[in-house]
C-alpha cells in the first residue's frame, strides 16, 4: 500500500547569520501559507535574514512547479516544517590591551523547508 505525499524541499546553506537571530524570524512564518509567508517577509523589520528567506520560499515554489506541474494561486500549499541548525563558526581575533587577543565567532545558519499542499476537508 503506497501513500502519495505531496512534500517539496528547499535548503539553505551557509547564511552569514546566527542561528539564534535566524530562528526569530523563522518563527514567524512557521506553518503559515506559502502567500501570507512572503508577506510577513516582505513586511519584515529584519530585512538581511528576510531577504534570504523569501529568495528560499521562491526557490521552494519553483520546485512545487518542477515536481507537480499543477500550480494554483498557492492557496493550499503551506510551510509545513521549517529548521534551522547551526553551520560552520569562523574564528576570528580581535586585539585588547597588554598584546592579548579575544576570540570573535561568526556563526552561520543552515535552513532547511518542507512545503505541503493543505488536504481538503
Amino acid at each position: 500500500m503506497k501513500q502519495e505525499t505531496n512534500i517539496v524541499s528547499a535548503s539553505l546553506n551557509g547564511v552569514r547569520c546566527s542561528p539564534r537571530k535566524m530562528r526569530s524570524v523563522v518563527d514567524l512564518i512557521r506553518n503559515k501559507e506559502i502567500q501570507k509567508a512572503l508577506d510577513i517577509l516582505t513586511y519584515s523589520g529584519k530585512k538581511r535574514i528576510s531577504f534570504f528567506l523569501k529568495k528560499l520560499l521562491i526557490s521552494l515554489l519553483s520546485n512545487w512547479k518542477q515536481k507537480y506541474e499543477e500550480f494554483s494561486s498557492g492557496e493550499e500549499l503551506y510551510i509545513k516544517e521549517i529548521k534551522v541548525n547551526q553551520g560552520k563558526t569562523l574564528k576570528r581575533l580581535r586585539p585588547v590591551p597588554q598584546g592579548r587577543g579575544h576570540r570573535i565567532r561568526k556563526k552561520s545558519s543552515h535552513v532547511l523547508v518542507f512545503l505541503e499542499k493543505r488536504k481538503e476537508m
